[in-house]
């Protein structure tokens, strides 16, 4: 995997993390600004998705296993839109606290995925 680019999708999770959990702080629901940021974060996942296939179209394989590989690369792309979603359902703060926890989940599948691939 591409190390410059786990670590841009982990660092912006979290700051996306932050970011919702601060509103939830404050009593706030996600707003519009939030799911701007979803979207930047879900882009960064889509592009780790593709370069992820890629490589193992090219015949490159992770130490621990292909299996594991595809299921956590699937996990890490759908984490933040599938908390996005749910915080549409919760207009309240704890649809920020959805968000935020969904990032910090995607920040942890980025470290399990480096160690997957073995770099």
């Amino acid at each position: 995997m591409l190390v410059a680019l786990t670590v841009a999708v982990a660092v912006t999770a979290l700051a996306l993390a932050a970011w919702c959990g601060f509103a939830a702080y404050r009593d706030q629901p996600t707003k519009d600004w939030h799911f701007i940021g979803m979207a930047v974060v879900s882009v960064l996942a889509l592009a780790q998705l593709v370069v992820g296939v890629v490589r193992l179209a090219r015949g490159e394989r992770p130490d621990q296993g292909m299996t594991i590989f595809i299921a956590y690369l699937i996990g890490a792309f759908a984490a933040v839109p599938a908390a996005g979603f749910l915080s549409l359902t919760e207009r309240t703060r704890w649809g920020s606290v959805t968000v935020a926890a969904g990032a910090v989940v995607l920040a942890v599948l980025e470290v399990r995925l480096y160690d997957i691939w073995g770099s």
